[in-house]
Formats: C-alpha cells, sequence, structure tokens
C-alpha cells in the first residue's frame, strides 16, 4: 500500500498526509472544543515537536473546513509589524483568491491599504499579489484592516500565528500591545498562538505585566506516547511491505526525547534503507543516525565557524553530556578544563541568541538533537 505514490510513508515536512499523521486525537479534540466554545489557545513546545503539523490537521478537520475560514502564518522569520501585517494580507488574500469573486471584492474594499498590489494576470484571468512589504506604508492600519475583514467574513474564522514569541522581538515597540487591543474587538475570529520558546512565550502569557495575560487557554505540546508511535510506525512498515522491531522505535523514541521531527527523520531514514520484504533492527540505528548527520555535516561545519573559540568549547562540551544543569559551576568548569565560570556564562548566553541551545527547566542543551551527536562523534 501507498499513501499519494510516496515511497517512503514517513513525512518529515509540515504538509503532512492525513493518512500519514499519527494521532494526537485529544489534542484536537481540545483545539476544536477551544474553537467552538470562542476561546483562544497559546500553544507551547519546544521545536521540532510538530505544532505546525498539528494545526494543520487542525484544519483539515470537516467540523472545520464546513463551518470555519482557517490560515496560518508562520511568525518565525518576521522581524517587524510591516513584515507580519504584508504577510497577513498576502496569506488572506491567497486563500481567498480560489474561491468567489464577491469574496475578493469584499476584501478589496476593506483592506484598502493593500488595493493597489492586487492585480489580475492579463493571460489567466487570475488574481494575483504585487506588492512588496516596502509597500506597506503603515502596518497597524493594513492590520486594522486584515482584521476587519476576518470579523466580517460570511464563516467566523481561525487564524494561527506559528512562533508568535517573535512579535516580542520586533523593531516597533509597544507591539504585544497593539495586538493585544485588535484581537480583543474581535467577536467572530478565534486564536492559536504558538511558540517554541517556551520561557517567553509563556511569560507573554502568563505575566500580570503582559498585555496578553490570561488571554489564551495554555496547552502544552508533549511527546507522543511511545506504545501509539510504534503502533503507528510498525503499522506503516507492514503497510508496505516491510516490518521493524519493536525495540528500535523504542530506541529511537529514547534517543530524541520522543520528539516529532528527530523520530520521523530517523524512521525516514531507517525505512529508505529496509528492502522490501526486510526487516529493520536495532543493529540499523547507528547506521541510519550516521547517514543522516554525514548529509549536514557542511551545515554543521559552517555553524562551528560562526562561533568563538569559548563557544565552540562549551558547545562541545554540552555535546558530550547531553543535558547540563549547571554550566558555571566550579566541578563543570574544571571537569572540561574550561576557562572560567565567567567566559562559560558568556559563552552560553552567545550560544542561546543565536538559538544553538536552550535553557529550559533548569537544563541546558543543544536543539538540534542531530548536531549535538555529530559534535559528540566528531570532537
Amino acid at each position: 500500500m501507498t499513501y499519494n505514490n510516496l515511497k517512503n510513508p514517513f513525512v518529515v515536512v509540515k504538509n503532512i498526509p492525513e493518512a500519514l499523521f499519527c494521532d494526537r486525537n485529544a489534542e484536537t479534540d481540545f483545539l476544536i472544543k477551544q474553537i467552538e466554545n470562542g476561546r483562544n489557545t497559546v500553544m507551547v513546545s519546544p521545536r521540532r515537536m510538530g505544532k505546525a503539523g498539528l494545526i494543520q490537521h487542525l484544519f483539515r478537520q470537516q467540523k472545520l473546513v464546513d463551518n470555519y475560514e482557517t490560515f496560518f502564518i508562520d511568525l518565525y522569520a518576521v522581524t517587524s509589524l510591516q513584515e507580519m501585517s504584508y504577510l497577513l494580507g498576502k496569506t488572506v488574500f491567497e486563500r481567498l483568491k480560489s474561491q468567489k469573486e464577491k469574496r475578493l471584492d469584499s476584501f478589496f474594499q476593506i483592506i484598502k491599504s493593500l488595493r493597489a498590489g492586487f492585480k489580475i494576470d492579463s493571460l489567466t484571468g487570475e488574481p494575483k499579489f504585487e506588492l512588496g512589504i516596502g509597500a506597506v506604508e503603515n502596518p497597524v492600519t493594513t492590520l486594522e484592516e486584515v482584521f476587519a475583514y476576518l470579523e466580517s467574513a460570511g464563516n467566523p474564522c481561525v487564524l494561527a500565528l506559528d512562533e508568535f514569541q517573535q512579535v516580542a522581538e520586533f523593531r516597533e515597540k509597544r507591539v504585544e500591545a497593539l495586538l493585544r487591543g485588535l484581537i480583543q474587538q474581535c467577536s467572530k475570529t478565534s486564536f492559536i498562538f504558538s511558540g517554541s520558546k517556551q520561557h517567553t512565550i509563556s511569560q507573554m502569557f502568563q505575566s500580570k505585566a503582559k498585555p496578553f495575560y490570561q488571554s489564551a487557554q495554555l496547552m502544552d505540546l508533549r511527546p507522543l506516547e511511545l506504545e501509539v508511535y510504534t503502533d503507528f510506525v510498525t503499522r506503516l512498515f507492514s503497510e508496505y511491505g516491510k516490518s521493524i522491531e519493536k525495540d528500535v522505535v523504542e530506541q529511537v523514541y529514547e534517543n530524541y526525547d520522543g520528539v516529532t521531527w528527530y523520530m520521523q527523520m530517523m524512521m525516514n531514514e531507517l525505512f529508505s534503507m529496509t528492502e522490501d520484504g526486510g526487516n529493520c533492527s536495532k543493529e540499523d540505528i547507528e547506521k541510519a543516525r550516521h547517514n543522516i548527520t554525514e548529509v549536514q555535516e557542511g551545515g554543521y561545519k559552517s555553524q562551528l565557524n560562526n562561533l568563538s573559540d569559548k563557544q565552540k568549547r562549551v558547545l562541545q562540551t554540552i555535546s558530550k553530556e547531553g543535558v547540563v544543569d549547571s554550566v558555571t559551576s566550579g566541578n563543570f568548569v574544571r571537569r572540561h578544563a574550561l576557562e572560567s565560570a565567567s567566559s562559560v556564562q558568556s559563552a552560553i548566553k552567545g550560544l542561546i541568541d543565536k538559538e544553538i541551545i536552550s535553557h529550559t527547566d533548569g537544563h541546558y542543551r543543544i536543539n538540534d538533537y542531530f548536531f549535538s551527536e555529530w559534535l559528540r562523534e566528531n570532537y
């Protein structure tokens, strides 16, 4: 059996075919309940746990397809309110252009600040977006217009803002207060905020000093249950005429702390290594891991070249230990022959700012599991 002609069922991109999506039934039901009851949700988890995939899965549910307009915005690389306004306007336009013409007419009437950017292709007759980011002269006005359009749409809307913690880093001041004010005016639109910088996103919604304080229901996205993921993996191997030993799945789950993308990437490679009719065993795990990190080696070396010597030393040390509780303790500094506690602290700050390591629940670790394994193997 194959799905959509896919030769490998372990998909590692955001848009996962529905038949190849693993579980998350309870989480999906929870999100639908929030939407139906007019409550906003903030979803928190480490990167690559599957937040974006879950949202896309949610938006494919028949209840939402039939009764809501859904929009997904990824803010990970966005650095300003101007960019956000542009991206939101463009996303709404792209979602509507295949629908009835009167919907676009309504869009143009409300979102006047972007009207000049929408053209009709002379060859196809299709509407297209030709506006650059720089043409958004007043991002606040554009945002107000987009939110007004969402409120005027025939069906209620759901807007998912992925990596929402980025707004705290925007060049403009008081962006959180501005957005909170606009969102408070919405009565027909539900919002899903998701973020991977767990401390930052939690602070935004749980600190009394922040505009978004207690404005959304907190949802902590945790790893899939081991048993559920094991059944999922063994079933797909079987449906494609292959087999995998359960202890392989258990070992991969343990190695990557149940973080979805890394497990999927390993299963993708293990599946590709297993011949038709063949069996995947624990002996294949190390080879699969090596294959993955070997392909990424150029990128890993480039990352190292952009670090100071002190940062490299600290990073290599963390890779050897996997998870570190206290990076500035005398014992840690002496054990790894590091320069001093203050120099380690400075290096740690730089590595966190570059998002190479994270500090969560009192633990320091390298964000990219494969990068960490490559460092441990080569240094």
